[in-house]
């Protein structure tokens, strides 16, 4: 749509909720994946909590090592928290260019266009590259979806399709990279794991289905007990809302530091 100024047509504006995102030029090859190179893959993913404004934070602390590459996923939720409104909440244009990012990637791109029979499928492709896929932060709800199953975005969708028996997707042999072996795997294959931050309200955090599925998590699926799974508990501070308690997302310093090292890095000086 656009209006008429005497001689002056100018193109109405979107609505800021109903901007479609597109990359620079620079970036449209955020679809091709090259899982072979010796770069180490992280796929740093953010839900709907305000611990999203994080991000950019972890990203130039990660991208201090050059030998690591970062491709980002925001579910529709977390990008409310990224849209230039403050100098800690930078727009998602500026952060697809960070250094070290290759990418980012919204639900929508997953039915970019119709798909064909030889057509390469979004949420695989990003599992298959990943060679450790964090969730800082996991919010309530996708953390409820999680542990049920649920895959209706493409966050999910990649969870749900990671492979959780080591033998589909191998750890990659990455020159210089020796990957941490834990006590429950010494009668299995390693696998990749996922690292998950959760964050969320203290109410909710202290609500009984949240330690069903913090359980669930950590124990059944966890990595000490042969899964995929490591959960970084979060601590305890003043929250957004203005509650003080436990939910706060765990620092990013130390998300950051724990990445390090399960990807065998050595902690970048500041």
């Amino acid at each position: 749509m656009s209006i008429q100024i005497g001689d002056l047509k100018l193109s109405k504006l979107e609505p800021l909720e109903h901007q479609h995102f597109e990359p620079p030029t620079q970036f449209r090859s955020r679809f091709e994946f090259d899982h072979h190179d010796e770069k180490i893959h992280v796929l740093l993913c953010a839900t709907g909590s305000v611990a999203t404004i994080k991000i950019p934070n972890m990203i130039d602390a990660l991208a201090k090592h050059p030998n690591v590459a970062i491709r980002l996923i925001f579910t529709t939720s977390a990008k409310n928290f990224l849209q230039g409104q403050s100098d800690e909440q930078p727009s998602l244009m500026s952060i697809e260019s960070l250094p070290n990012v290759e990418g980012i990637y919204f639900d929508e791109d997953e039915w970019k266009e119709p798909w064909k029979r030889g057509n390469k499928i979004l949420h695989i492709e990003l599992r298959r590259w990943a060679d450790i896929m964090v969730i800082a932060p996991l919010s309530a709800n996708e953390m409820a979806k999680i542990t049920q199953g649920w895959s209706d975005n493409l966050l999910l969708s990649v969870v749900r399709a990671w492979d959780t028996t080591g033998l589909i997707d191998p750890l990659r042999d990455i020159v210089g990279v020796t990957w941490p072996e834990e006590e429950g795997w010494k009668d299995s294959p390693q696998k990749k794991r996922i690292l998950v931050a959760p964050s969320m309200n203290t109410a909710m955090w202290l609500q009984p289905i949240t330690k069903k599925q913090v359980q669930v998590l950590d124990d059944e699926w966890g990595v000490k007990n042969g899964g995929w799974y490591e959960v970084l508990q979060p601590m305890e501070k003043e929250l957004a809302c203005g509650d003080v308690g436990g939910g706060a997302m765990k620092d990013w310093r130390e998300i950051v530091g724990v990445i390090e090292t399960r990807l065998g890095l050595v902690a970048a000086e500041d």
